[in-house]
């Protein structure tokens, strides 16, 4: 009688995610974040701006006045990656996930976050933290 054929796992490597305004730990889209693993606190190089989009934040390129925006580190499965890309609507325009400029100890780690892409003019201005 033949052996059964053993499936091949198809393991893919943990996404890593920069996180900034409400997926952090203890805010109200945390939960999208449920049975993931925390890495660390982080914060970026001070090349981007955070404003407050009425209820939730939003994080944009700003190379000649950013400032070091705080946030949190997250290692993700590609399950809870779809459900972050479907909240912060990517495919709307309303973020685009790409690679976040880390500071040290992270600065050489392909980490990525999402950056607002709407016009953020009379929004306020956040400050480092949200």
């Amino acid at each position: 009688m033949p052996m059964p054929l053993e499936r091949a796992a198809s393991h893919q490597p943990p996404n890593r995610i920069f996180v900034y305004g409400t997926l952090k730990r203890g805010l109200s889209n945390h939960s999208y974040l449920a049975g993931q693993h925390f890495v660390s606190d982080a914060r970026t190089q001070p090349v981007y701006r955070l404003y407050d989009l009425g209820g939730y934040p939003g994080m944009v390129p700003s190379p000649k006045d950013g400032l070091s925006i705080e946030g949190e580190i997250w290692e993700i499965d590609g399950a809870c990656l779809h459900r972050l890309d479907k909240l912060e609507d990517t495919d709307g325009g309303e973020y685009e996930r790409t690679r976040v400029a880390l500071a040290d100890p992270h600065a050489d780690e392909r980490i990525e976050g999402y950056l607002y892409l709407r016009p953020v003019t009379g929004r306020p201005d956040m400050g480092t933290r949200w």
